[in-house]
């Protein structure tokens, strides 16, 4: 997302969180959603567990699963010359091809559906926010109604696979103190469903023991204490005070849930110590790496939704309006391994086939240089033009919705399948097969076992899983 540079800009941005902070009141006022009897009948699961992969900031689809004609950085090239800013390598799919950087990957895509035809609308200004909204919600922002985040669909339509383990988690975002937390805040959430629904954060996998265990030192007796005092502290707030009945009642099932957690022998799943060492190293490039191992540990423990990301920084990993190449050469390094290494483990665990992996992002990037820093509009059409002169205009940089991929295994997907593509020059949009938004959560749901048409009362109208009930899944990936 960029900083907002003009009155305009800065006014809509107020005016969206605005109108997501009242759509969030709201929903703490609704009663309790209730199901309706579907319009299709649920379809039969072909997974148990979904691992949402999430590459947060806009990860370039040229430069990742998608190569286009490459051009190695040198001074004074002409910027139309340079697509992909790496080149192609083999897989062990004769006919799939991916990105330098990404070896690990390519020696698993044999179990691996690659979609090069997914696309997002063009939601104008606050971008990043907005796409996130739209992309874990199935819905743009604002709506009148808070919208469900993805995971939280299935903790309440699947219920938990062990009733100990949380059945949505998110692992790697820090929700607090990385401008924009509002935002994330907005769709990172349960919206009208329930606070018991809603997700078990963690932010850094390697704290994750710390947040499933009473504090050092604490007998449990005065643990317990502290909980009744949080559970009155809860009640006597605005929300436990302004909530209906049965939003009321679930904030207090959601504590009750996370005080069982803490009592429980499953516990373990979250404690990356207790992993053995050559194992943990095999995962262990950063955040996102252990974060993968988590997910592992958690699936292995009955956790029906992962959210793992490398987090999204306005300007930061994924999000690279300059050093693009740089950046994208350091994010390959952080997710290459720990990617492949879970599906191997999940493989070997015989866990792979009723596990869906899926690996997305809010769009692509297409151009190298998106023009000089404040320049006019003037400035920014010299784009087509310009030579690139610096390392850090190499790597593209401007948002781009028209094509994006999608990496999906497990779950009853197909194995080494490529689906769609895109132009082999700009603009890079899908040119066979596009894929939806709303049609890659109908593709996702339906196999968990849900149908896209599943949908809640509330408000005294229908509130489908995907949008407006219209979510068609698209069989050819199926196996």
């Amino acid at each position: 997302m960029r900083i907002p540079t003009d009155k305009t800009e800065r006014e809509t941005r107020r005016q969206f969180l605005k109108t997501l902070t009242a759509s969030t009141a709201a929903a703490m006022m609704a009663g309790e959603p209730r199901l309706r009897a579907n319009e299709t009948p649920a379809p039969e699961a072909r997974a148990d567990s979904c691992i949402l992969l999430w590459m947060g900031g806009g990860m370039a689809a040229p430069d990742t699963f998608d190569p286009k004609r490459y051009r190695p950085f040198e001074v004074g090239t002409p910027v139309e010359e340079i697509i992909s800013t790496f080149p192609a390598i083999d897989t062990v799919v004769d006919n799939i091809k991916i990105t330098e950087g990404l070896e690990s990957v390519a020696s698993v895509m044999d179990r691996a559906t690659l979609v090069r035809s997914h696309v997002q609308a063009d939601l104008g200004n606050i971008l990043h926010s907005r796409h996130q909204y739209h992309w874990h919600t199935g819905y743009v922002p604002p709506q009148t109604v808070a919208a469900p985040h993805i995971g939280a669909w299935m903790a309440r339509v699947l219920g938990p696979i062990n009733p100990v383990i949380p059945p949505f988690i998110n692992i790697g975002q820090r929700i607090e103190g990385n401008g924009e937390s509002q935002e994330l805040q907005a769709f990172t959430t349960a919206g009208f469903l329930g606070s018991e629904y809603g997700p078990f954060n963690i932010p850094d996998p390697s704290q994750a023991a710390r947040a499933v265990r009473p504090p050092e030192g604490m007998e449990i007796g005065r643990f317990q204490n502290r909980y009744r005092a949080y559970q009155k502290l809860v009640q006597d707030s605005p929300q436990g005070r302004y909530a209906s009945d049965y939003q009321q009642q679930s904030m207090v099932r959601a504590m009750e849930n996370a005080h069982r957690l803490l009592e429980s022998k499953h516990k373990d799943a979250f404690d990356l110590s207790l992993e053995p060492k050559e194992s943990f190293e095999r995962y262990d490039t950063g955040r996102f790496g252990q974060g993968c191992l988590l997910a592992r540990r958690l699936v292995e423990s009955g956790a029906r939704f992962i959210e793992v990301t490398t987090e999204y920084v306005p300007f930061l990993h994924w999000d690279t309006h300059e050093n693009g190449h740089t950046t994208v050469a350091r994010m390959k390094q952080e997710i290459d391994r720990p990617i492949a290494q879970l599906v191997l483990d999940l493989e070997a665990r015989g866990l792979l086939d009723r596990t869906l992996i899926v690996l997305a992002s809010e769009f692509s990037r297409d151009m190298i240089i998106e023009g000089v820093p404040g320049s006019s509009a003037k400035d920014q059409s010299r784009a087509k033009t310009d030579t690139v002169q610096e390392m850090k205009h190499y790597g593209l940089h401007r948002h781009f919705t028209g094509g994006t991929s999608v990496l999906m295994f497990g779950g009853g997907m197909q194995r080494g399948l490529l689906y769609g593509a895109t132009a082999p020059e700009r603009p890079c949009i899908a040119i066979e097969n596009p894929v939806t938004i709303t049609d890659l959560h109908a593709t996702i749901f339906t196999a968990m076992g849900i149908s896209p048409k599943t949908a809640y009362d509330i408000e005294r109208r229908p509130f489908y899983v995907t949008k407006d009930g219209l979510g068609k899944p698209v069989t050819e990936l199926f196996a």
